[in-house]
């Protein structure tokens, strides 16, 4: 099936989701994603246990999150949902285990701005949306290399045999697509 046949099924099944609330539609949205969802949540949590757990909580929070939001790209945005999800488990970890030490060292609060870099006075489902619009916003040769390189974990030899662009071309819509987003993030703060 193509990219936009895909992209045309999950926004029809979106729409009945969003319609009925039915957890059987919205379990042939999830289904295809679960694998690279235990996958990325694997990657962060380590433990194979935390990652089923994470897949669980995870379809369980798109229950409430896919009627308050928006969604066009429904791949891209589980992603980052997924991925967010993540970071708060290994922040909540963190924190759990410096409270049981009484230690919070100056290295641990560093660490945390690398854990989750985006603001954090805004709530997670908000980040979401926000970089979600903002990827939309970008020229499609920026969108197209940023959500290869950046969701699909591609490289950039990957991108241009994909996209038949020049090495240096990818490199640059890369790298001011990347800019062009956190200008785009920060000034929806």
């Amino acid at each position: 099936m193509s990219k936009q046949n895909t992209i045309e099924k999950e926004q029809e099944l979106i729409k009945g989701y969003k319609e009925t609330a039915s957890l059987e539609i919205l379990g042939k949205l999830y289904a295809p994603y679960m694998h690279l969802v235990y996958g990325l949540c694997l990657k962060y949590l380590k433990e194979p246990s935390d990652a089923q757990d994470a897949v669980m909580t995870i379809f369980e929070s798109l229950i409430e999150k896919l009627i308050k939001h928006e969604v066009i790209h429904f791949k891209s945005w589980l992603y980052v949902l997924s991925k967010n999800h993540c970071l708060m488990e290994i922040r909540r970890s963190k924190k759990s285990a410096l409270q049981h030490i009484g230690d919070y060292s100056e290295s641990f609060m560093e660490n945390q701005y690398h854990l989750h870099p985006i603001n954090e006075s805004i709530p997670e489902e908000d980040n979401i949306e926000r970089l979600n619009v903002c990827i939309e916003q970008l020229k499609s040769t920026q969108k197209e290399c940023v959500e290869m390189f950046y969701i699909e974990k591609k490289s950039y030899q990957e991108i241009v045999k994909i996209t038949s662009y020049e090495l240096k071309k990818v490199k640059s819509a890369i790298q001011n697509g990347k800019r062009n987003l956190k200008s785009c993030m920060e000034s929806s703060e």
